[in-house]
């Protein structure tokens, strides 16, 4: 089975940075596309970042310049370097990957979340 492992997350001043991490193991035949969302209490989760497996990468705007986000793909894993954080990029974060699977073309898995805190 296909398991999302994160790890990065932390508290951190505004202006510092955290690089967030999404390593996918299991029975994996290719990886299509790798996302990172972010959830807060009371909202939905929302895609900050986006990338395929020929390296285009989408942003939400509100992190455009600050985040970025890359892939190693011979380690199945996913970077989000976030860079001048601010209070309102606190939320839980969680890894995307849609992938084929020797029974399944496509499936979506996700991470379990890390917890970012932005906080003075």
């Amino acid at each position: 089975q296909v398991q999302l492992v994160e790890s990065g997350g932390g508290l951190v001043r505004p202006g510092g940075s955290l690089r967030l991490s999404c390593a996918a193991s299991g029975d994996i035949v290719n990886i299509y596309t790798m996302g990172w969302y972010r959830q807060t209490p009371g909202s939905q989760r929302e895609l900050i970042a986006s990338i395929t497996h020929g390296g285009n990468t989408n942003y939400r705007d509100s992190v455009k310049g600050r985040f970025t986000i890359s892939r190693d793909d011979a380690n199945n894993t996913s970077y989000l370097q976030m860079n001048s954080l601010r209070l309102e990029d606190t939320a839980t974060y969680y890894c995307e990957a849609n992938l084929a699977t020797r029974t399944s073309l496509w499936s979506t898995f996700w991470g379990q979340g890390t917890q970012v805190t932005v906080s003075s």
